[in-house]
């Protein structure tokens, strides 16, 4: 099998985000950048299907500036075969992303299956997944907490509003897109991150998988970050006082009830 993952890079979530000068994104100096978590999932689950098909491969891919090639790496690392980087502006939204993420597996020379997480960490967005599928001309199933492989389709189940959950089956070439406990992502061993740093990582520019700036649908700017949280109210006096006093305040300054 020709088995597909497609990553982001993202800050990590204990990064503390600063604005640049001109409010235009955020400032890239001192972020600690991560695989997005639910791309774990996707990798883990790239590998897990492998392992069960003797002769298959594991080919992870990330759009992005030269330093998504550390995540490429991490996926390498976790046991990936290989590895393909598109070189895409920092700016770049979902869409380009996506289109390029496609184009780059159109050069391919048979897709089974592409893994994704669900959403990336930074924007939330949960758009990928989908126009990826939607450039490839394949199925695609998002939410997924569980899968069961035939030689030519995948039957999962997604997670869906009010916790049910919805069965489907797919065929082959399919997108699915990780929720987290579909499984629990394996740990990257010290020789492993040794044999990452020789597997090819493939180098290809935006021309090469047909990106242009026309690509790019939105641009962001204005960017601002969350006002400070109010300092606390501690509430003095015996119980009863105290609820009398909540109650007040819960009526007329925070208007919830």
């Amino acid at each position: 099998m020709n088995i597909y993952v497609c990553i982001k890079q993202v800050p990590d979530t204990e990064t503390k985000i600063k604005l640049n000068a001109d409010s235009s994104g955020i400032d890239l100096a001192g972020i600690k950048w991560i695989m997005s978590t639910y791309d774990e999932f996707a990798v883990e689950e790239a590998l897990r299907l492998r392992d069960k098909n003797p002769g298959s491969t594991v080919t992870v891919l990330s759009a992005g500036p030269a330093r998504v090639v550390d995540s490429i790496r991490t996926a390498l690392a976790m046991g990936a075969d290989n590895g393909i980087h598109i070189d895409l502006p920092e700016t770049a939204d979902n869409n380009m992303a996506a289109k390029a993420l496609a184009g780059a597996l159109k050069k391919e020379t048979k897709i089974d299956i592409v893994f994704t997480g669900k959403e990336a960490l930074d924007d939330g967005a949960a758009q990928v997944s989908q126009l990826i599928a939607e450039y490839l001309d394949a199925a695609c199933a998002t939410v997924v907490l569980g899968t069961e492989y035939s030689g030519s389709s995948v039957k999962v189940r997604r997670e869906v509003e009010g916790g049910a959950i919805e069965v489907i089956e797919a065929p082959f070439p399919v997108v699915v897109a990780a929720q987290k406990g579909l499984n629990e992502p394996r740990y990257a061993s010290l020789p492993n991150i040794m044999k990452a740093k020789k597997k090819e990582v493939k180098a290809l520019k935006a021309a090469d998988v047909g990106i242009s700036d026309s690509d790019q649908k939105l641009r962001f700017k204005n960017f601002q970050l969350p006002p400070p949280k109010q300092a606390g109210k501690k509430i003095a006096g015996d119980p009863a006082a105290q609820a009398k006093e909540l109650a007040r305040l819960l009526h007329e300054e925070a208007k919830v009830v």
